[in-house]
């Protein structure tokens, strides 16, 4: 078969499998998910085999460490991929629960009932993890789902299937509930997204450039992430001990993730006494700052920042440095150059710290808090499918509840319109 005809076979699997899958009881699933998890932990020498394999290639290709990290998988990862499975598990199924129901004049009762949204579409980048936590959450929100991972995790991503669809397969699910395309060519991709007729919603997770090539080439419904231009503003209220260690936090602990800060703001007042040591602190982490006129006042040797600079999701030890006036400065420039993730404000003032909360308009707001929090299972959501930034039909991390629908049931016992 050609490409085309491959991929459209796996996609008509995948909307039979989709109606099975819509009327499965929540034990059914929960146990699915459960072997899913007990087979990955027993598949983890399997797993990290063909991962080597996968990481090998990648660093001959050239990739960059931001790339690499997130290709590469190690025990506690996967060990958090069959934990996340668990969670999945230990969540109240979100199909068929009522939304609300409410009785009309005329006698008719009418309720909205969720749904599951029938087959999903994942086009991921190096992140082989995605392929557990997308086949958890979409199985537990009742979809079948079709993933199309990055060539460079295509040995990681197959091993990890080959294990969900074993047990799958044992708890009576059609395996063709979770696919993987295991065509590398780009080709596969294109295919993928005209096919309308059985995918219901296309969800890219991955660099700017692939969510715009998805979004650009797809004749079905897209679930966007751009990107995560992440910030901190250090307000001149800020407990300065508190601000340093969640700085720090936000940049160095995983920076090739689309949760960790990319730019630094801080209040013009207290920007002498903590600017100085936050950069040294960073420095010595290996981040290479590049600064506002402002900042490289007080610290003469970092990079002049340039405007592309404040637009910049570097996903590497880089960091953006500004001094800003006040509050309202900082949340003008979040406005102006962020991108709707995650954004903190470090404050001990509860009226800034308000004001902050109501006018940042991203997906996440934090108080005295790291942004690399941002995550499905660190919400209790046991995984997350991505991350929205666009306001329809979900924002943040999306759960199996943000995989479903809803639909209007209506009950009566005779009434006609008039």
């Amino acid at each position: 078969m050609d490409i085309r005809q491959t991929v459209l076979v796996q996609a008509q699997a995948a909307k039979r499998a989709a109606r099975k899958l819509a009327v499965l009881s929540s034990t059914v699933k929960d146990n699915a998910l459960l072997q899913m998890a007990d087979g990955i932990e027993k598949g983890l020498e399997g797993i990290l085999a063909a991962n080597r394999k996968d990481v090998e290639a990648g660093t001959q290709k050239g990739l960059t460490k931001a790339m690499i990290d997130r290709l590469t998988l190690n025990q506690g990862r996967i060990a958090g991929m069959a934990q996340g499975l668990r969670e999945i598990a230990a969540q109240p199924d979100p199909v068929g629960s009522m939304d609300r129901m409410w009785k009309r004049p005329n006698g008719l009762e009418i309720g909205r009932l969720r749904v599951p949204l029938g087959v999903i579409a994942i086009i991921y980048e190096a992140r082989p993890n995605v392929t557990s936590d997308a086949a958890g959450l979409c199985l537990k929100a009742g979809n079948a789902v079709i993933l199309r991972g990055g060539s460079e995790a295509i040995h990681s991503n197959l091993a990890i299937a080959d294990i969900i669809q074993d047990a799958l397969s044992t708890s009576g699910i059609p395996k063709e509930s979770v696919q993987v395309i295991s065509i590398t060519d780009r080709q596969a991709v294109k295919e993928l997204l005209t096919m309308n007729e059985y995918i219901d919603v296309v969800i890219p997770r991955g660099g700017e450039a692939l969510i715009r090539a998805v979004t650009e080439n797809s004749t079905i419904p897209v679930i966007q992430h751009y990107k995560g231009v992440c910030h901190t503003y250090v307000d001149d209220k800020a407990d300065m001990d508190m601000a340093s260690r969640i700085a720090i936090n936000a940049k160095v602990q995983r920076p090739g993730v689309c949760n960790a800060m990319e730019t630094l703001l801080v209040h013009q007042g207290i920007a002498a006494q903590f600017l100085p040591s936050m950069i040294a602190r960073l420095r010595e982490a290996g981040v290479e700052i590049r600064g506002c006129p402002r900042t490289k006042e007080l610290v003469p040797d970092v990079i002049a920042a340039t405007e592309d600079d404040w637009y910049a999701e570097y996903l590497d030890l880089i960091l953006a440095v500004r001094v800003v006036d006040c509050l309202d400065g900082a949340i003008d420039h979040i406005t102006q150059y962020g991108s709707g993730h995650s954004d903190a404000i470090i404050t001990q003032d509860y009226s800034r710290a308000r004001k902050f909360l109501r006018e940042v308009d991203s997906a996440a707001v934090y108080v005295n808090a790291s942004t690399r929090f941002t995550d499905g299972g660190v919400f209790g959501l046991g995984a997350e499918i991505g991350i929205s930034t666009q306001k329809l039909h979900a924002r943040g991390p999306m759960g199996a509840e943000d995989l479903t629908t809803t639909k209007y049931i209506i009950f009566g016992d005779g009434q006609i319109r008039e």
